[in-house]
């Protein structure tokens, strides 16, 4: 493989305890740290591996979003990435339109492999992998948690409901990556150094030629309810009354 094409969204880190906004118009990211979406830095680590083992010579990382995007950028070269690209757009794009704008880029650096973290923690739509695979024309292989090379083929083992499917696909195509594929790398001072100096290309959304209106409308955010209090019963006829007062049995 000559290329390697790797998506990183900028999400709301996964150990910050997320609060909506009081008009119920989003979620508060006011001082709130942003990181990569943790999907999306394992697809970047299994990048990351196939280069080191001689079977692709670079790794690209994009992100679609606004300029403070380069900070999630800057981390994917500093684990390694070769180079960067992000689209800008001052909008957040829904699926189908960061699909159409992942084709173009396709279009432009011709990869041999597109690897996406099976979903975003922030909206969980689970879709823009499969959309890309779709408009693109080629071979998907959504939740991998193993990936084998075979000249321009991939055995890939996916994690599915009944436990776990092996199928093989040809390349180019796309892979979106599970939780169990791998554990991304720490990423120390002297790369964070190093990645300054890599190149992080900045194109418009309107460059791409492709329209930004979203056909999701999200109309309100609200918290989930607090957890009741639970009960304390002394022993099963009681638990089995408490039940039926709440109309569970």
């Amino acid at each position: 493989m000559e290329k390697i094409l790797v998506g990183l969204k900028r999400v709301v880190d996964y150990n910050v305890r997320v609060r909506v906004k009081s008009d119920g118009s989003g979620v508060d990211t006011d001082g709130v740290k942003m990181s990569i979406n943790p999907f999306d830095e394992i697809a970047l680590e299994e990048a990351l591996r196939i280069r080191e083992r001689g079977e692709a010579k670079e790794v690209i990382v994009v992100s679609i979003g606004t300029s403070e995007a380069q900070q999630q950028l800057r981390t994917g070269l500093a684990m390694g990435a070769d180079r960067a690209i992000l689209v800008e757009s001052t909008t957040a794009v829904d699926p189908l339109t960061s699909a159409k704008m992942f084709l173009k880029l396709i279009e432009k650096e011709n990869p041999d492999l597109v690897i996406l973290g099976k979903q975003a923690i922030d909206n969980d739509n689970i879709q823009t992998g499969q959309m890309l695979a779709a408009l693109w024309g080629r071979p998907q292989a959504t939740f991998a948690s193993e990936l084998v090379f075979d000249g321009n083929r991939a055995k890939v083992t996916r994690e599915v409901d009944i436990g776990l499917e092996t199928i093989e696909i040809d390349l180019p195509a796309v892979i979106t990556a599970d939780l169990r594929l791998n554990e991304p790398r720490y990423v120390k001072l002297p790369d964070i150094m190093k990645a300054k100096k890599k190149p992080l290309e900045q194109i418009s959304a309107a460059d791409l030629a492709v329209a930004t209106v979203n056909a999701l409308v999200e109309s309100a955010y609200e918290p989930p309810q607090q957890r009741q209090k639970g009960i304390m019963v002394s022993d099963v006829p009681e638990l089995v009354a408490a039940l039926k007062d709440k109309g569970l049995v």
